[in-house]
């Protein structure tokens, strides 16, 4: 298994320890173990049912696993930090407007001035003209990005996102993931899901490979696509192709 060395000096914003997760006879995660640090894109990939939107909610902290933990840096946990959280299926309001939305979720973090982080938000997601719309009235796009901007309004070290881009266009796409990597570069930790094998290849600085709740890969995609093709010509090849090969060389 790949993975990639991270400086000692540097302390993981999130350490994934162990995770497991039980429902009933169904062993949706087995010892799921990664860090990942300040400023890091990693990805979650793997095919249907392999505990994808399990680990991002148990990261997130909408589950408890049944074995494990999820441990954030010592800082983040003095000040009470969460991990931002971007669900598949947004939980948004759709009568309220951008901005009562926003600030109804910063008085549920008990941010202690909501109306800065607001203001804050609208800004860096673009949607200062659209604060008193409301979310009925915004294309798919829009609403994303204001389910992104309700994950941050905290200002989170990490932001976990469960298939972002699921119901984008690609303009749309491309505007959500140059918001993400702005993210990214100021130090917030990224990890996401995604269907969208060519995202993970071409934003992630890492992948974590899942297939029935078990860790099967943790490393950038490029190792990945090396090892799965030994001669090295992964190296410009395909990361979903990497994946099918990977899994039907397992016979899974």
């Amino acid at each position: 298994m790949g993975a990639l060395a991270a400086p000692d000096a540097v302390s993981p914003v999130l350490s994934v320890r162990g995770v497991a997760k039980r429902f009933g006879e169904l062993q949706a995660l087995r010892d799921v173990s990664f860090d990942a640090h300040a400023g890091e894109i990693v990805a979650v990939v793997g095919p249907n049912g392999a505990g994808k939107t399990t680990l991002l909610s148990i990261i997130a902290g909408t589950q408890r696993p049944s074995a494990g933990e999820v441990v954030g840096p010592p800082r983040a946990r003095a000040q009470g930090a969460r991990v931002g959280w971007v669900p598949q299926q947004t939980a948004l309001y759709s009568k309220l407007s951008v901005a009562e939305n926003l600030r109804l979720f910063a008085r549920l973090e008990k941010l202690a001035e909501p109306e800065p982080a607001v203001q804050r938000m609208l800004e860096q997601t673009g949607l200062l003209e659209r604060a008193s719309d409301r979310l009925e009235r915004l294309s798919g796009g829009n609403r994303q990005r204001v389910n992104v901007a309700v994950g941050l309004v905290a200002d989170p070290p990490v932001l976990a996102l469960d298939e972002p881009s699921a119901s984008l266009d690609p303009r749309q796409r491309e505007r959500l993931w140059e918001f993400i990597c702005a993210r990214s570069r100021g130090g917030t930790g990224i990890v996401f899901s995604t269907h969208t094998l060519g995202e993970a290849q071409r934003f992630a600085d890492r992948v974590i490979v899942l297939d029935r709740g078990e860790l099967l890969f943790d490393g950038p995609p490029q190792a990945f696509m090396r090892q799965v093709d030994g001669r090295g010509a992964g190296e410009a090849g395909s990361l979903e192709h990497a994946l099918v090969a990977f899994l039907e060389q397992l016979g899974r």
